[in-house]
């Protein structure tokens, strides 16, 4: 009896495996959430941000793959386009350009800006993307103006942790201040800053989500994907798009995410 149920364990294992290999991490989908922004100006509402992360271009995530979540973000007509890192895996530098070529179709009215992940240089991928046209935030913030208001985007390195370097980012900064940052776990300055909304990936959503156990992957994370607030300060982590130390998912697909901004 003992082998039976072990066998037909291992079965069910290995079906899950081959679905999340197969199916499930190919299952790219539209992620569209509106978001209360603390202090966001009336005339910012409605304002829409489209975040593409984790893209972790290898061989098991293929330029097509890549080019689906830009045509699926192209056809929702974002005001804006954030890529919130890891668009390689460890570094990989055969794939910094063709990660940097497969995103080169984004375009949007205000600009597309992308910040660097734990798995991204700090000289040969900022350098492919920029060479694209996507503006790159290394621990640097630009101001845009939008319908009359001001709308600050301040990116983070990975790296970055420190209270202080943070805090001088966004010194200064006027009109709304949006903090890009790869790891959610900045949410805990962001907080104290009075930071009114950030966008986050790294977690993959947890990538393998186990009913009854969670993402186990990712419960160090306050948040594992979605959007959260926490005080006066909105969050919002995206599933990515690629995988990374095992090609598959399981509960948890990739996604683009369109993000409505509303006043709050």
């Amino acid at each position: 009896m003992l082998k039976v149920c072990l066998a037909a364990g291992s079965g069910v294992v290995a079906g899950v495996a081959a679905y999340g290999f197969v199916d499930e991490r190919h299952a790219l989908g539209l992620t569209e959430t509106v978001i209360s922004v603390s202090g966001l100006p009336v005339s910012l509402s409605g304002l829409k941000i489209g975040l593409l992360t984790d893209i972790h271009r290898s061989q098991w995530v293929l330029a097509e793959d890549v080019h689906e979540a830009v045509r699926m973000l192209m056809r929702a007509r974002p005001d804006l386009i954030v890529l919130g890192g890891d668009y390689v895996t460890r570094g990989d530098r055969q794939y910094v350009g063709p990660s940097a070529d497969a995103l080169s179709g984004l375009s949007a009215p205000y600009g597309v800006f992308a910040i660097l992940g734990n798995h991204d240089d700090d000289h040969d991928m900022p350098a492919a993307l920029m060479s694209r046209g996507i503006q790159v935030l290394r621990d640097a913030r630009t101001d845009l103006g939008i319908r009359g208001e001001t709308l600050a985007l301040a990116g983070l390195r990975f790296w970055t942790r420190r209270f202080a370097d943070i805090q001088a980012i966004v010194k200064g900064a006027a009109g709304t201040t949006i903090l890009l940052a790869h790891d959610p776990r900045r949410l805990t300055e962001a907080v104290t800053l009075r930071i009114p909304l950030v966008l986050s990936g790294h977690t993959h959503g947890g990538q393998i989500v186990l009913p009854g156990l969670g993402a186990i992957a990712a419960q160090k994370f306050p948040v594992v994907a979605g959007p959260a607030r926490q005080g006066n300060t909105s969050l919002f982590v995206s599933r990515g798009l690629g995988t990374v130390y095992v090609p598959i998912r399981v509960n948890c697909p990739p996604e683009v995410a369109l993000l409505t901004l509303q006043p709050v």
